[in-house]
């Protein structure tokens, strides 16, 4: 790019910011941001709420303070002074008003010091700011103040929030009752209190915000070396125990590396390395950032990267890991060419998962590094692209509109401070000449709102102890630690073309993510070579496809209850093309799961014993199937149980004549449900029960769910087929054991004992039993549909039946939250999350069950069945108990015995 293009693109850069800068002052000013659409300015209470992003906002010219800095760089020192006085004659730091600590930190306090630096700097070359006498600092030391009474907790991290006048503790505040913060929250507070410190020489700031650091370090999780996202201040427990790069984390890990670059010491410097190398060994799956579970660091905890991590490729440039940077940076670059903006957050297959984009900086940071450190001009078309962009698409008369969609393009009434604070700072700095700039850039440092700092603070004031604390309580491996950066200078003249041949390979990751894996497929047909294995045919109990499946580096994980987890690695598949088969395997795996959600989902149905001594008293809570005759529109089925020969019914039956004309026992596993319907379907039974072959499991305690069908036309199945958990599948096994003939009644719902006694020649008791004993004796599905609405799982699961039969593929759609009692183990229920994108290293997908989860419609089943209380039609009779159990003791017996069972 030449001299005069890059001159006209920054002079397009400050044109731009006028356009912003001025239409603040014009039409905001002094309140804290412009809102661009309506030409007004944003003052807290008096606009509708929008929750956390309004804790930025403290009535104290919050876009004014955040630009400072941003006037001196672009040479706007006229400007620069104005603003400074209309800082010190206007801005008020003692509003009655709950205030962000992290915001207020980095965008205020932040604002105020960078201010100060470049007074003092402008004030010694002696043109301007000769008035000044340190007035930004003073109040920046007033707003630390005010700051400090967050920390007052046993842990020394900060409560999230604070009021500016009235503090934590008094009623007044209105605030102080929180008890978990963001690890960034907490983190990304030493460089400004360090600041602070060694600019006024009170120590306390520097002091606090070390101690905040130091016991994150220590509650890091040890085995994986990574801190979550969320983290109770009092007792130092982690909440949210997902780790990863963005929202939430990122300017923790930034300040860790910064904090070493502007005071020097060097533990900071160790806990940083310690940390990255977690990341890149776990996070890092080239060009992604996935999010993982601290405690198992292989699996990961969610499908979608969000925008924040987009600052990563710039901080892993100063940490001197180039190719790294590149690879994401290109990756995050091809998303935004696909939308125009990066998406706040993005699938791994690049699809918009939120749609917003605050006009955030961060990619235009990482840009800015990546060009100082190659000098590869690709850069500035980069920055080019984004200038076109945001003119293009986000510019409005009165400034530039976050975009609400990027997707339609439509506009949010926002434009938040961080956009004239960084994003007009990197994109002008990006574009201009040593020359161009008052100063030299190279002696500061940048906070994460992209405020300077000096760097010869780290020899002022130095009062604070460097012992180094890192390596007391942890081994350090020696190879991580490199105190030296690669000289880029060196590296990038002798090979001009590195980066774009780390940047190739990336150049259609988004449009196409899997470019050779349809090639491939056709090229095997042509060649007659066998085709890639897909994931309809796949059958666990072949030895070829389980083979084929460690070929492509797939793995099959045995879980405790009785699912089998699909895990890919493609490092360790036998070649780059068996990875792709790999990958497309476990893609197809999930759209399996995306077809199984789309299918309708069922209510729980019944199976009720109706035969002597039960006569209807037993109902088991099943789950339905997804083929076969639906029980909610036809007529229940009763008839006599009878178990199938084989018990897993997945070949002919070889005891036709027993289930004739009766209902069907047949064992989970070994085959697809629909395959089992259809053998005991030909061999005359005129319904099934499916019973699962995991020992113990309950409808107590586990998801109820659907039996899905194979894939294919089930229409062939006529008869009903529902499906017991192990529990209530032996209720049913104990019976034929004990009185040989059990009859059962298969409905939608109990059917009231009149209705099933009808025409029996049964004594009136059985009838007209107590209404009392009735609600003892009648087993709660309720019961069951509460415990199984509160064990939910992840958003996706693609699911096989049992260990042993993965061909039993189907797959469960659950909501996405977890549970508390499956928060703490979030990694076991193996959430879909953990299927990963074709471009990761690591794919993961669950496989259990042809299931489909039902909680959505378990309350609504409870309250039908609650309207159809059978005491109403029995009568008013009443025998007592003791009549009861002379006259039938038998079956009293029998019913304890179910008591026993807790039904």
């Amino acid at each position: 790019m030449s001299r005069e293009e890059r001159q006209k693109l920054g002079n397009q850069v400050l044109e731009m910011f006028d356009h912003a800068y001025g239409n603040y002052m014009e039409h905001a000013y002094p309140a804290d941001e412009l809102m661009p659409l309506t030409c007004r300015g944003r003052v807290r209470g008096q606009e509708p709420s929008r929750g956390d992003v309004d804790d930025a906002l403290g009535k104290f010219s919050l876009t004014l303070i955040d630009s400072l800095d941003t006037l001196v760089v672009l040479n706007k020192t006229k400007e620069f002074e104005d603003a400074v006085r209309k800082v010190l004659r206007d801005v008020n730091l003692d509003n009655d008003v709950v205030v962000s600590v992290f915001e207020t930190n980095i965008r205020v306090l932040g604002g105020l010091l960078g201010g100060h630096s470049l007074a003092i700097m402008l004030k010694e070359k002696g043109e301007y700011m000769q008035w000044y006498n340190d007035e930004l600092l003073q109040m920046a030391k007033q707003l630390g103040y005010k700051l400090l009474p967050a920390f007052n907790t046993t842990s020394g991290l900060p409560y999230p929030r604070i009021n500016l006048k009235f503090g934590i503790r008094k009623p007044e505040a209105r605030t102080g009752t929180e008890t978990d913060t963001c690890t960034a929250c907490a983190g990304t507070l030493i460089l400004e209190f360090a600041a602070l410190s060694r600019f006024t020489g009170a120590t306390i700031f520097e002091e606090y915000a070390r101690k905040a650091l130091d016991f994150l370090w220590e509650k890091r999780q040890r085995s994986s070396n990574l801190v979550g996202v969320t983290i109770n201040i009092h007792t130092g427990d982690w909440v949210r125990k997902d780790s990863g790069v963005g929202a939430g984390i990122d300017s923790y890990y930034e300040y860790l590396l910064k904090a070493y670059v502007l005071l020097g010491d060097d533990s900071f410097l160790e806990r940083f390395n310690t940390h990255y190398d977690a990341i890149m060994r776990y996070i890092s799956q080239p060009p992604l950032l996935l999010d993982v579970h601290i405690h198992k660091p292989m699996l990961n905890a969610r499908t979608w990267m969000d925008a924040l991590l987009a600052f990563f490729p710039g901080l892993q440039v100063l940490k001197g890991d180039i190719r790294p940077a590149i690879e994401t940076h290109e990756m995050l670059y091809q998303v935004i060419k696909k939308h125009n903006f990066l998406p706040e957050a993005f699938t791994t297959d690049f699809r918009v998962h939120w749609a917003q984009h605050p006009l955030r900086p961060e990619f235009a940071e990482s840009t800015y590094f990546l060009y100082k450190a190659t000098g590869d001009p690709y850069y500035l078309e980069v920055g080019k692209t984004l200038i076109e962009n945001l003119n293009k698409y986000a510019r409005v008369p009165c400034g530039f509109a976050a975009m609400k969609d990027v997707r339609t393009g439509s506009h949010e009434d926002r434009m938040d401070s961080f956009f004239l604070a960084e994003m007009f700072k990197y994109l002008y700095l990006l574009f201009a000449d040593k020359e161009d700039i008052i100063f030299d850039i190279e002696d500061y440092i940048f906070t994460t709102e992209a405020h300077l700092l000096p760097l010869w603070l780290s020899t002022t004031n130095q009062s604070i102890s460097k012992k180094n604390t890192t390596s007391e309580y942890t081994e350090l491996d020696d190879s991580n630690f490199d105190w030296t950066c690669p000289n880029t200078q060196i590296l990038f003249p002798n090979d001009p073309l590195y980066a774009q041949s780390i940047r190739e390979p990336l150049k259609n990751v988004v449009d196409k993510s899997c470019p050779r894996g349809i090639i491939r497929v056709e090229e095997s047909f042509r060649s007659g070579a066998k085709p890639p294995l897909r994931a309809r045919d796949f059958m666990a109990t072949n030895p070829e496809h389980l083979e084929i499946l460690k070929k492509m580096g797939v793995s099959l994980i045995h879980l405790k209850d009785g699912r089998v987890q699909l895990v890919q690695h493609a490092i360790q598949a036998a070649s780059s093309i068996d990875a792709e088969d790999g990958l497309r395997f476990m893609q197809e795996m999930i759209e399996l799961s995306s077809q199984q959600q789309k299918e309708q989902q069922l209510p729980p149905r019944a199976v009720q014993i109706v035969s002597h001594p039960f006569f209807g008293r037993v109902v088991l809570t099943a789950g339905p199937a997804q083929f076969g005759l639906d029980l909610s529109k036809h007529k229940e089925t009763r008839g006599f149980v009878a178990s199938s020969k084989p018990y897993n019914g997945c070949s002919e039956l070889t005891n036709p004549e027993a289930v004739m004309g009766k209902i069907a026992l047949i064992q989970r596993g070994q085959c697809m449900f629909a395959e089992k319907a259809r053998n005991i379907q030909n061999a005359g039974a005129i319904g099934g029960i499916v019973i699962d072959d995991n020992e113990g499991s309950s409808s107590d305690t586990a998801p109820l769910f659907q039996m899905a069908g194979d894939g294919k036309d089930t229409d062939d199945i006529k008869i009903p087929m529902l499906f017991l958990f192990s529990k209530e599948g032996s209720i049913i096994l104990d019976a034929i054991r004990e009185y040989e003939e059990v009859e059962v009644l298969l409905s939608d719902k109990a059917k009231d004992r009149a209705a099933i006694l009808k025409g029996k020649m049964i004594p009136s008791y059985i009838i007209n039993s107590n209404p009392e004993m009735e609600n003892e004796e009648q087993p709660s599905s309720e019961n069951d549909s509460q415990s199984a609405e509160q064990i939910t799982s992840s958003s996706q699961e693609v699911d096989l039946v049992d260990q042993g039969s993965p061909e039993e593929s189907s797959l469960k759609s659950q909501p996405e939250s977890l549970s508390p009692a499956d928060t703490d183990n979030a990694a076991s229920v193996s959430p879909s999350e953990q299927i990963s994108h074709p471009m990761e290293n690591r794919e993961t997908t669950s496989l259990d069950g042809e299931c489909t989860d039902l909680d959505n419609q378990l309350q609504e089943q409870s309250e039908t069945e609650e309207d159809s209380n059978p005491n109403v039609s029995w009568g008013k009779k009443v025998q007592p108990i003791d009549s009861i159990l002379a006259d039938w003791n038998e079956d009293i017996e029998a019913f304890e015995m179910m008591e026993k069972d807790e039904l």
